[in-house]
């Protein structure tokens, strides 16, 4: 059986089932049923925030808050991400204007910012890249001074604090993904969290097709809900992650010792100010043609690792090719190898040893 790079926890069946009984005596299937209300409670309880919106998906959580925010125009972002980033912005009408990445960190360059805006930049939508935190400091300033609205996506960043908060109380909306891959998983969905009380409100109505009571429309929405059957996995998987999170730590660390003097490098955490998650093992190899040489043999092997993100989202057609040169870059050299929860040490010590058999 090959090793993927990742592989979703699925928790006891007995416990899903359980929730599954529940589902089946009340005939409540979505429409803010019970289980989603309990996660919702759950979830900001655990991650310290104040408004959280569980939907379908991260992608509609990411086009919900740009709506919400009513901002339409051009939008710095970041070339270095999941494709839905930039799909989100351009889906919901306005244009990304990319940013180049720090090479040490992935995240978005802040340095980077102020020569990018233009009279018609009215936001700044920064990914926290494999969880890594970016220098929400510096783009928050940057924000202030050009009174420009701050979207963090926040996909790969579930659990994660810096400086001993929730990263996600940054910005004025913080957006999850709990596909199957992730860390913490309902399936498919995804999380919108706020600290701001009116675009809560906002946000509450759009979810549901701007639903103001049963026969009443407060203004426009889209259906962004999620069902029961959803919400129960969540509620099976939340008590688990901070065990999920110690294993893929042990995962890593046991990574990082094997590959040490290999020329392998890895994204630059803040240490001292982040509690991570562990929520991918990203390298970046010394060039393109190791990767791929570091691919194939792994493949031969039957590991599956991943080029997360490949390619750099400047290069995309409908994003009019702009020059993102570190990113280019890096797109082609970044690699995620296997990280998930039964991963076995065995496991690791054959990656690791593949990958030395080529470097």
């Amino acid at each position: 059986m090959s090793i993927n790079v990742t592989k979703s926890y699925l928790p006891p069946l007995e416990e899903y089932i359980g929730y599954l009984t529940g589902i089946w005596e009340r005939a409540y299937l979505t429409n803010a049923g019970p289980l989603v209300v309990e996660l919702e409670k759950s979830l900001k309880e655990y991650l310290g925030v104040k408004h959280l919106f569980f939907v379908n998906n991260g992608t509609i959580a990411l086009q919900i808050a740009l709506k919400a925010l009513a901002v339409q125009g051009e939008i710095l972002t970041t070339p270095f991400s999941y494709v839905a980033t930039t799909s989100s912005i351009v889906w919901e009408g306005s244009k990304p204007v990319f940013v180049d990445i720090d090479p040490r960190t992935l995240c978005i360059d802040p340095t980077l910012l102020e020569a990018a805006i233009t009279p018609q930049t009215v936001a700044i939508m920064a990914t926290h890249v494999y969880g890594n935190p970016c220098d929400v400091e510096a783009i928050e300033a940057v924000a202030k001074r050009h009174n420009l609205r701050v979207i963090y996506d926040a996909a790969h960043a579930f659990g994660v604090t810096y400086k001993d908060a929730s990263i996600l109380t940054h910005g004025d909306v913080s957006t999850l993904s709990f596909h199957a891959t992730k860390l913490f998983h309902t399936v498919e969905g995804g999380a919108i969290i706020t600290d701001d009380d009116e675009l809560a409100h906002r946000i509450s109505y759009m979810r549901n097709f701007g639903h103001n009571g049963p026969e009443a429309f407060w203004g426009v929405g889209v259906n962004g809900k999620s069902s029961e059957f959803h919400a129960a996995m969540g509620l099976c998987v939340l008590p688990k992650v901070d065990d999920l999170i110690r294993r893929r730590r042990e995962i890593s660390e046991r990574y990082d010792a094997a590959l040490v003097g290999t020329g392998v490098q890895r994204p630059l955490l803040q240490e001292h100010t982040t509690r991570y998650n562990y929520s991918y093992y990203p390298t970046v190899m010394p060039s393109e043609a190791v990767l791929l040489a570091v691919r194939d043999a792994l493949n031969a092997a039957d590991v599956v690792p991943r080029r997360y993100f490949y390619p750099s989202l400047n290069t995309l057609d409908y994003t009019g090719k702009q020059v993102a040169p570190v990113s280019e870059d890096i797109s082609t050299r970044a690699l995620c190898l296997p990280l998930y929860y039964e991963l076995t040490n065995e496991e690791v010590d054959l990656i690791t040893a593949v990958i030395k058999s080529v470097l």
